[in-house]
């Protein structure tokens, strides 16, 4: 009896191996990431910017601005180039199956419920560690997001943070930090190390800067390193599509416990 099942005339065994390699790919990053680009892009456009703007969206239009290239929709086109340009680079298929595209919405799904889940492991250690009253790091961002504005506008911020904390820190910046540990000689299993623990760090510390940032708890910033390195794990081992779903969807279920 064969032992591998199939459906449609398709080993399933077949498919997970592709499902695996196609959706690591950026053609299928950009086609997963599309919907909450244009939902975020097109909400800040009806809702103003002052009430969605996420940290990481402003960020990165101040720096095109002080380089000359302040135009608004420049941000959303230079996100899709980079994934345009990267598969480009790869020399694979410009083809790219509806089927794998609903694999990464459940794959992000799953992901994200699991670090939900790590959030309440790691505050429940932590309060009987070290401090009995300290909060759950997941009900401390609810907290700070339901002073933030009404539910249409907080989603709209999850999406933008999903994409853009992963353009700033995972696409751009990782690669970056793995360059400069190569150029001083450190070995591949290094780099990566080297460079989750920086982003990871960078990541945190960059929601308590600014007038709009967070106050400091040390508990939130262990919270937010801790997730800074599961999404660049998630970006390294899978992709940068199932990365930004996976913090998008996280959001969203803090957002959902509020």
């Amino acid at each position: 009896m064969n032992a591998t099942v199939r459906q449609n005339g398709i080993s399933l065994d077949s498919w997970g191996g592709q499902y695996w390699q196609q959706s690591r790919r950026p053609l299928a990053s950009l086609a997963f990431i599309l919907p909450l680009l244009a939902l975020y892009e097109g909400g800040i456009v009806v809702l103003g910017t002052s009430s969605v703007r996420n940290g990481a969206d402003v960020w990165l239009r101040q720096l095109l601005d002080q380089i000359g290239l302040g135009s608004y929709f420049l941000l959303p086109v230079l996100t899709i180039a980079l994934l345009v340009a990267w598969h480009h680079t790869t020399r694979q298929p410009w083809k790219l199956s509806a089927g794998v595209l609903y694999g990464m919405l459940v794959e992000s799904a799953l992901l994200g419920l699991l670090l939900l889940v790590l959030a309440q492991l790691q505050a429940s250690a932590l309060q009987t560690m070290l401090s009995p009253a300290a909060p759950a790091a997941a009900e401390v961002e609810a907290e700070l997001r339901r002073d933030a504005g009404g539910m249409l506008a907080l989603l709209l911020g999850f999406f933008g943070a999903g994409v853009y904390e992963e353009v700033l820190f995972r696409l751009m910046l990782l690669p970056v930090v793995m360059g400069i540990l190569a150029w001083l000689g450190a070995s591949r299993l290094w780099q990566i190390v080297g460079a989750i623990v920086v982003t990871s760090v960078a990541f945190s510390l960059a929601h308590y800067v600014g007038p709009q940032g967070d106050a400091w708890q040390w508990f939130t910033f262990l919270f937010r390193f801790l997730a800074g390195g599961f999404f660049a794990l998630v970006f390294v081992h899978r992709g940068f599509g199932i990365a930004a779903g996976a913090h998008a969807l996280y959001d969203v279920f803090v957002g959902m416990r509020m």
